[in-house]
């Protein structure tokens, strides 16, 4: 049967997933990057992109991705270390930006809430692919969450954890996006942008040599 929240499994798995999601990571890092330069909209656009990859994962880790790790043990070696790469490519570009540019590539238009790109897609695409390549979520999925699935238990279960999960993350960064568009008038001055999207950049490089090694 499925477990209500009352069950001790259940309210464990909460746990442990509230401390991961608050716990600020590559996705944080670009939702408050896109929040600066679009407003909450930019924002809540990343933070959406990242939720479907979010269920993406956990669709294909439920379907079988396991069983592929199984048949190729370097598989998951595979994925951890594109992962890493595309982290580092992703904090050597704010780098760049950060080095170039006077505001660090991070324009916050003149209208409120108009978004600096042209379309909110390219804000989706942003968080969309930032996790879709997280080996973090990744194994999450395929080593965490079972672990928090009772003997017995329904085929709904593993849905009903994901399900958490995916929700979880996506109020956590929609909070930050929120809390960052009531502070954007902080960030007038390029410099403070410049300095934020070298912070940013330092932490992705730093996340990604977590990562890889």
């Amino acid at each position: 049967m499925i477990a209500t929240g009352l069950d001790p499994s259940f309210l464990a798995y909460l746990s442990f997933t509230f401390i991961l999601v608050v716990t600020p990571g590559s996705t944080t890092a670009v939702v408050v990057r896109n929040t600066l330069e679009g407003g909450r909209r930019a924002g809540y656009a990343t933070a959406l992109g990242a939720a479907l990859a979010n269920i993406s994962i956990a669709v294909v880790c439920g379907l079988g991705l396991s069983v592929l790790i199984a048949l190729w043990p370097g598989s998951l070696s595979a994925i951890q270390i594109a992962g890493g790469l595309f982290l580092a490519f992703l904090g050597v570009s704010s780098l760049w930006w950060a080095w170039h540019q006077p505001d660090g590539g991070i324009r916050m238009p003149l209208e409120p809430g108009a978004p600096a790109r042209s379309s909110a897609g390219a804000y989706f695409g942003d968080g969309l692919a930032i996790n879709l390549l997280s080996p973090v979520i990744i194994s999450f999925y395929l080593s965490v969450v079972p672990t928090f699935i009772p003997a017995g238990a329904s085929r709904l279960y593993y849905p009903l954890l994901a399900s958490s999960h995916v929700g979880l993350a996506f109020l956590c960064h929609s909070a930050w996006a929120t809390g960052l568009h009531a502070m954007r008038r902080w960030f007038i001055a390029p410099w403070t942008r410049r300095l934020l999207q070298t912070l940013t950049g330092l932490a992705l490089i730093g996340l990604s040599a977590r990562v890889i090694l």
